[in-house]
């Protein structure tokens, strides 16, 4: 529990390559209702968006008065005025529909009993509709476990695997990865990861950076609207070449700490615990016991 001190929150690890969950701080938290996405929400926004050929890695959309950006600096800094008019584009139903497609709103796992489903509006939030909706995830109700196996696909190329937490020695020794369904994205993936690089690099999640070890991630900040208080989030992966692990930090609580920033600043914590432990060396995936104490 270095890594979290005392904040409220929770912190998954996985194996992207395989969909095996390495451990959970705090099981409570990640196996509850779910949570607000906040910004998290903007890579499905942004995998839409590419598909759908609203825009390209060249696309510059209108910010603001005279200002315009496109989707590396809008990642990078978290831009809603960007997301907010994808979602226009876009509309409710493909927003809705690449919620769906890309695991948000049901379990993440078949073989993990505590999980719950999380949520996904049939209709347009009252409060923002899908341009809020598309900026920080409105009426969405998202888990650690849903959020690991997004990025988890982004990391991997597209696979998105069944999450499996194997607890005993017999499920560790059984193990065996188990594909839900492949997504045809590769294409698009470079413009997603060169957005969630630059977020490290220079914008929202530069608290997170390692030199050694360089991860991909995206933040999320924002108030809790059905809960009330704040909450921040992390997802990230690394390495680049052959992703390793996949981290989910989730905070929540009161204080203005609790942000994604804060959140990053966790998850590089454990990155660079991570590699003075030689883990990126290894060439298999350590089990849970031999990760460190988040």
């Amino acid at each position: 529990m270095q890594a979290l001190g005392n904040a409220n929150g929770s912190v998954l690890a996985m194996d992207p390559a395989t969909g095996r969950i390495l451990t959970i701080v705090n099981q409570k938290m990640a196996f509850s209702e779910g949570f607000e996405p906040c910004s998290t929400i903007k890579p499905v926004i942004a995998v839409a968006a590419l598909e759908q050929g609203i825009i390209n890695r060249d696309s510059m959309l209108p910010i603001g008065r005279r200002r315009y950006m496109d989707l590396t600096e809008a990642m990078a800094h978290s831009n809603n005025v960007f997301f907010e008019e994808l979602g226009r584009r876009l509309g409710f139903d493909q927003v809705e529909h690449y919620a769906h497609l890309l695991g948000l709103g049901e379990r993440a796992s078949d073989s993990i009993p505590e999980e719950r489903p999380g949520f996904v509006p049939s209709v347009p939030p009252l409060n923002g509709g899908v341009a809020r909706m598309s900026s920080f995830g409105e009426g969405i109700r998202i888990t650690p476990l849903q959020l690991a196996s997004l990025v988890s696909m982004l990391a991997n190329g597209g696979t998105l695997y069944y999450l499996q937490y194997p607890r005993t020695d017999e499920e560790r020794r059984d193990f065996a990865p188990r594909v839900k369904r492949q997504l045809d994205i590769g294409s698009f993936l470079p413009e997603l990861r060169e957005g969630m690089l630059a977020a490290v690099l220079y914008g929202t999640a530069r608290r997170s950076y390692d030199a050694d070890e360089q991860a991909l991630g995206k933040t999320g900040t924002c108030n809790d609207e059905g809960l009330g208080g704040r909450l921040g989030w992390f997802v990230s992966y690394a390495d680049q070449e052959k992703p390793k692990i996949v981290l989910v930090v989730l905070l929540r609580g009161s204080s203005r700490r609790v942000s994604g920033p804060g959140a990053a600043d966790i998850a590089g914590r454990i990155y660079r615990s991570l590699r003075d432990r030689n883990y990126f060396a290894e060439t298999q995936p350590a089990p849970a016991a031999g990760l460190p104490t988040p």
